[in-house]
């Protein structure tokens, strides 16, 4: 069982990895709504095609998003939709975090 454990461990430091980068959780925002295709990203993120080709192909790679082609177009969509949630629920403890740091510093102005 503890191999299974470090393994998962691995994965799941991977994952978390992939997902550290601005641009990609941006990317999986577009997403969170339904597929889009490669030039509906790239208008709604301003990046250029090749640069938003890389961030792509790792988030295919960890098999985040799945990438469909239909004619010359190919489309993009979130794989599973917990990812959507896991990225929600590190938002709301971001959010959580500012609002104390904030009543912190609001504390500490009254102090003086």
């Amino acid at each position: 069982m503890k191999n299974i454990d470090k393994k998962i461990y691995e994965l799941h430091s991977e994952l978390c990895k992939t997902l550290s980068n601005p641009i990609r959780l941006e990317i999986l925002s577009q997403l969170r709504e339904g597929e889009k295709s490669v030039s509906e990203l790239v208008d709604a993120l301003k990046i250029r095609q090749a640069n938003l080709s890389q961030h792509l192909a790792v988030l295919r790679q960890r098999k985040i998003v799945i990438a469909s082609k239909k004619g010359t177009n190919v489309f993009y969509k979130i794989s599973n939709p917990k990812i959507v949630q896991a990225c929600d629920l590190i938002r709301e403890v971001l959010f959580e975090q500012l609002a104390e740091t904030e009543e912190l510093a609001k504390l500490v102005r009254a102090k003086k």
